[in-house]
């Protein structure tokens, strides 16, 4: 029988492909269930992962190792290719020769290097995300919480309790008393949705991030003042001043989301409703979480980093974020100023102590910029490629993170970050995500209200600085 299932399952991944090669539609779960418990697990990353078009064809960057070492590779010869032109288009311009074309012909590859690196991003961000805590601890689930699972299943299919709440408490799911909260998802599902946040969202996979039981968390931070000396013997110890300690709060938000699915569709024995719920809200959830870990203002949502007081770095104070200028009013470079002088002083910027873990994170267009930029002295080109699958791209040799919810390059703008994320920014998690179970509404659909509650914020601002664009 495993013979005829591993054949099933390879029929199945051939007409998977060719129906992509045919740009058809084809329903990815329906073709896979033909296959049964046997089909590879490098086909099903491979088609959680979406497909990218680029200029030498459409090409799968999938989850195993030789298609992400093929873009890798590939990644690395378009970059040579790149520093080879922009030589070329530089020298012209020297002469004062400048062409129009070659400029355009450098633009696009550049643009090529974004889709690739962009593509093996996935692969670095899905990897990153297995090792953030997405992923299951690999131990067996006790019996109460198998047990949960089922009644779970059964509440969502049929509306049917079956003593849930108390299956919630002996499976250890749940942390209070609160009766109208919902139902919490069973921990197969909860795993799912923060895969996927830890791949959508930069900065879940670079922030500290931890689970909390009560609505606000509550930190104390030592500004100093405990001051000590060096003494002899029987030399007097004078007093010393009293430590200064400022609190910081984390309060956590509640996210939603609300998808509805109609009663045939649960009545379905094949569809994995677990499955199905957490693809349904992940997405949603990540989406929303992205913005808000950068740029929300902490109404109603977490407090993102760009959000706080931002003061030169020279006058740097507690509780502002030190910003370094680019030395161009409305942009990072220009034919006067070189652009790698700001980031340089960004990272000297930072205290030696944080450097050892800090990385820059930035948007996709300005890493188009800066991919132009060398260095006065060598002549050596700032941006590398990723080295090897897992690895992200490195900007003065410390690690690159893309996230598009960090501004363009623009006047007054904070395009550019720069630091160990882990020390300065904090994510809180409000252990539990809760569904209810609406099938009045909206009839014939059944809504399933799914609330997370999560905050964030700055939790030590000497350990983030930022690339103001700015004269000074």
């Amino acid at each position: 029988m495993k013979i005829v299932s591993y054949c099933v399952a390879f029929a199945a991944m051939m007409i998977l492909g060719v129906s992509f090669a045919a740009a058809a539609p084809a329903d990815p779960v329906s073709i896979l269930s033909l296959a049964g418990h046997h089909a590879d697990v490098a086909v099903a990353m491979a088609m959680m992962i979406p497909l990218n078009s680029r200029a030498r064809g459409i090409m799968a960057v999938r989850g195993d190792g030789a298609n992400a070492t093929a873009v890798l590779n590939e990644l690395r010869q378009t970059f040579e290719t790149f520093k080879a032109e922009r030589e070329k288009e530089m020298a012209d311009i020297r002469k004062g020769l400048a062409d129009v074309v070659q400029s355009e012909k450098v633009d696009r590859i550049n643009a090529e290097i974004t889709k690739l690196q962009s593509a093996l991003d996935q692969v670095n961000a899905t990897i990153a995300a297995l090792k953030v805590g997405g992923a299951d601890d690999g131990k067996p689930l006790s019996a109460e919480r198998r047990e949960h699972s089922r009644a779970f299943n059964q509440f969502f299919r049929r509306g049917i309790e079956n003593g849930l709440r108390d299956l919630e408490v002996k499976a250890a799911l749940r942390t209070d008393s609160d009766p109208d909260g919902g139902y919490v998802v069973p921990d197969e599902m909860e795993s799912t949705i923060d895969r996927v946040l830890g791949t959508v969202s930069a900065m879940r996979t670079m922030a500290r991030v931890i689970s909390i039981s009560a609505g606000v968390f509550k930190k104390l931070v030592n500004q100093g003042g405990a001051v000590g000396g060096w003494v002899s013997e029987r030399q007097v110890r004078p007093e010393t001043p009293t430590p200064r300690l400022s609190e910081l709060e984390f309060p956590a938000m509640e996210l939603y989301a609300n998808p509805a699915a109609t009663q045939t569709l649960l009545d379905d024995a094949r569809i994995d409703i677990e499955q199905w719920l957490a693809d349904e809200v992940s997405i949603t959830f990540a989406e929303m979480e992205g913005p808000a870990f950068v740029s929300g203002d902490g109404v109603g949502k977490p407090r993102g980093m760009l959000s706080y007081d931002t003061v030169d770095n020279a006058n740097y104070a507690w509780g502002k974020l030190g910003y370094i200028a680019s030395g161009v009013a409305a942009a990072l470079t220009d034919s006067t100023h070189n652009g790698a002088d700001a980031l340089i002083d960004l990272v000297y910027g930072l205290k030696a102590g944080y450097r050892n873990g800090a990385r820059f994170l930035m948007n996709r267009k300005s890493q188009a910029t800066i991919r132009k930029l060398k260095s006065k002295t060598e002549e050596l080109y700032l941006w590398q490629p990723s080295i090897q699958v897992g690895q992200p791209a490195t900007l003065l040799g410390y690690p690159l993170v893309d996230d598009d919810n960090m501004p363009d390059i623009g006047a007054g703008k904070f395009p550019i970050a720069f630091g160990d994320y882990q020390r300065g920014y904090l994510i809180v998690d409000r252990m539990g995500i809760r569904v209810l179970r609406d099938p009045f509404t909206n009839k014939p659909y059944v809504h399933f209200y799914t609330t997370k509650r999560v905050g964030g914020g700055v939790q030590n601002f000497e350990a983030i600085k930022l690339l103001k664009i700015a004269a000074s």
